[in-house]
């Protein structure tokens, strides 16, 4: 891996799959840059286009909603867009190159894309290098482990077998938590032009039949976890 200026930017962090007032709120209050609102109804965290709206009219500005689409028509997703005027669409099922261009209003609107990336060795196998070129025109290339459905799962893939040097802004996801993120963010900046962390279940309130409901003490010592992250990376800057 090479040394790369973007040490010294730090980490953004989107908190996604909020579906409560208290959870943007707590989001906001901690410092998370991004807001992600699940717009896919086979997801437990699903809110309509209608509530996402109500809850992105409580961020302050440049924190940015959201919008997670899997395989929605270019239609509802222009219909979505358009009820959160400043939000960001991510892509996470199967759409080419084309559907993302065509549903972007032909790239006027930025956007992520997702890279599903195999469980175990199997990582080795994905080519990042070369998804990237396929998705040029996104924003940047959001990063989650490939399980059944859509989503990651909360599973963590091999972040070694990645890349060394990936010509992108890449956002983390995947299993993220308090407890792995820091090692995630060491391992995965040195790669790509800038690095952001997505998190959803690692910061949800215990045990079954809370996924979307989010606890606050989590989202603090996630974020906190993420400044510590880009502190260690400072100082290694400041040792060369």
């Amino acid at each position: 891996m090479t040394t790369s200026p973007v040490f010294s930017q730090r980490t953004r962090i989107k908190i996604c799959g909020l579906t409560r007032e208290q959870d943007v709120d707590a989001a906001v209050a901690a410092g998370a840059d991004a807001i992600g609102f699940v717009l896919f109804e086979k997801s437990p965290r699903y809110v309509s286009p209608e509530r996402a709206a109500e809850l992105a009219r409580r961020l302050p500005p440049f924190v940015t909603p959201v919008l997670l689409f899997v395989n929605e028509s270019t239609t509802k997703i222009r219909a979505a867009q358009a009820k959160l005027a400043c939000s960001l669409a991510q892509f996470h099922g199967d759409e080419s190159p084309e559907d993302c261009f065509e549903a972007s209003q032909h790239g006027a609107r930025p956007f992520l894309r997702a890279a599903r990336i195999p469980l175990g060795d199997a990582g080795a196998d994905f080519d990042l290098v070369k998804y990237v070129q396929l998705y040029s025109k996104a924003q940047a290339i959001l990063l989650d482990a490939h399980v059944d459905g859509y989503g990651g799962g909360g599973q963590t893939f091999n972040w070694s077998l990645l890349p060394p040097n990936v010509n992108a802004h890449l956002v983390l996801s995947g299993g993220l938590t308090v407890a792995n993120v820091i090692d995630g963010i060491l391992a995965v900046r040195p790669r790509c032009l800038s690095l952001s962390v997505d998190v959803s279940s690692g910061v949800e309130v215990d045990g079954p039949g809370h996924k979307g409901i989010k606890d606050p003490n989590k989202i603090n010592s996630f974020v906190a976890a993420v400044r510590a992250a880009d502190q260690q990376l400072a100082e290694m800057v400041n040792h060369v």
